[in-house]
């Protein structure tokens, strides 16, 4: 049984119980049996009004040849607290009366109105006050709500995830609202997409000195440059806000691609290390500090050949760039930026699982057992040794729920752990995840980077492909070893 006590206009007065049936046709998932207790006060001054308590009982049959309509009941009792002496002040009411009577004219308007109002939170479909039985889990809200906007590219992950100045993150939210509004067919709202680049461009000229403020002197320079081609440059916002009034959606998505980039050139320049100080127990690992790309040679390992490029010729190497994210996972990605450098991936073996590309678990190698790692949106620094639950709304800066993920596997020895080692590419399925489009894998693993180029080949590699080589091509000068701290 649910209880639910609310107040309302609702001046019967009778000492003898009164009975009045609802009828009511509607398919609601209700219980077979269950019932609601509802309390009413009189909210008027009148000195014969008695306290009323109504029990609401459903029925639902459980076969169709028994099948009945929804029966609501409500009986009036008189309170001993309020009980009337002079019952010639009261009006009688009848002991049977549908919902037609009652509005036609038995009850003065306020207590229609509060009559409705009890009906509409009963048959109601939506989550009112009060009623918890019939309220959303957050699991179904964050798992299977289409509305979820979790970054569908890698490049827009990390986009995200640089810890840059406030008036940039409302640039580029306004931005990459306009991505959405062109994925609507036919009929764009172009209007809605001129406003949100007029309110960039009001931020970008309002914040200049707040922006080019936080950029580090000796590359203020270089982000001056930035800003002025954001502006007004050639594939800048003014450029942006003329082709929407065009309402040409091919020129749109190209100059909002243009402005989308220069704004994470500029976040990077004002975001040159961490915005947080890590624990002191976690200083013996080395971090990286920022940013870097590693290049992964592949080849085949039975001897066959990769697809050719558009227009080129079967290749026997294959080259995959990713994008390390020492921002949000700085000790996941300083460990696999030095195992890199020590060329402990030359020669690695891979395997094809189910949704991902694993490397062999080498246990010789020299890697560090670092804690699991997770950056939570809306959070200015990691957790440790701590999966988010999905269930609860928590989603990480850095989501596995991307084709192209970079993460390391669990350690054997607990799950608190990440492997020293053992990395893996995630291939997302979007058929193998909620409606939200988010993995049920989601927030269990340390994700550290993406793929930026050569996604194209991950669908061709097989198990017994060979890593021939990786390198450290770009921010050796953010990876702080523990020696060097």
């Amino acid at each position: 049984m649910r209880r639910a006590k609310t107040s309302s206009i609702f001046p019967f007065c009778n000492d003898q119980p009164s009975t009045f049936f609802f009828p009511f046709f509607f398919a609601m998932a209700f219980p077979l049996s269950s019932s609601i207790t509802l309390s009413f006060s009189p909210s008027t001054q009148k000195r014969h009004f008695l306290s009323t308590h109504f029990a609401f009982r459903f029925s639902q049959a459980r076969s169709q040849e028994n099948a009945r309509p929804f029966q609501l009941k409500g009986q009036c009792k008189a309170s001993k607290e309020a009980f009337v002496k002079d019952k010639s002040q009261c009006r009688n009411i009848p002991t049977s009366f549908n919902l037609s009577t009652l509005i036609n004219g038995t009850m003065k308007l306020e207590n229609v109105i509060a009559v409705i109002l009890i009906l509409a939170e009963i048959t109601s479909p939506l989550p009112l006050a009060g009623w918890d039985f019939w309220s959303i889990s957050p699991a179904n809200a964050v798992l299977y709500s289409p509305e979820t906007k979790l970054p569908r590219t890698g490049e827009l992950a990390l986009r995200r995830a640089i810890p840059a100045n406030t008036n940039m993150k409302a640039i580029q939210d306004s931005l990459e609202d306009i991505s959405y509004l062109l994925r609507i067919p036919q009929r764009k709202p172009y209007g809605t997409m001129e406003g949100n680049v007029k309110k960039a461009l009001k931020i970008a000229v309002d914040g200049k000195d707040s922006i080019l403020a936080s950029i580090p002197a000796d590359l203020r320079e270089k982000g001056s440059t930035l800003y002025s081609s954001l502006v007004d440059g050639k594939g800048g916002l003014e450029a942006l806000l003329k082709s929407i009034k065009d309402q040409d959606p091919d020129r749109v998505s190209v100059g909002l691609a243009s402005s989308l980039d220069t704004v994470a050139e500029l976040e990077l320049l004002q975001a040159p290390g961490l915005s947080f100080l890590l624990p002191e127990q976690y200083l013996k690992y080395p971090r990286l500090t920022g940013r870097a790309i590693v290049e992964l040679t592949i080849e085949k390992g039975n001897g066959s050949s990769f697809s050719p490029e558009a227009g080129g010729e079967l290749r026997k190497t294959a080259t995959i760039q990713v994008v390390l994210d020492g921002y949000s996972a700085p000790l996941t990605t300083g460990n696999f930026a030095k195992l890199v450098t020590d060329g402990a991936y030359d020669g690695t073996k891979l395997s094809c699982i189910n949704q991902a590309i694993i490397s062999e678990n080498d246990t010789g190698k020299n890697g560090y057992s670092v804690p699991l790692e997770i950056m939570p949106s809306g959070q200015f620094e990691p957790l440790y040794k701590t999966t988010l639950s999905v269930q609860d709304g928590e989603l990480p800066v850095l989501p596995l729920s991307v084709y192209g993920a970079v993460a390391m596997a669990h350690s054997e020895v607990s799950e608190e752990y990440s492997s020293p080692y053992q990395f893996f590419f995630y291939l997302y399925d979007k058929r193998n995840s909620g409606l939200g489009g988010i993995s049920f894998e989601e927030g269990q693993f340390s994700v550290f980077g993406y793929i930026t180029a050569g996604r194209e080949i991950l669908p061709q590699i097989k198990t017994g492909d060979i890593i021939k080589s990786a390198k450290l091509v770009e921010g050796r000068d953010r990876l702080v070893l523990p020696s060097e701290s």
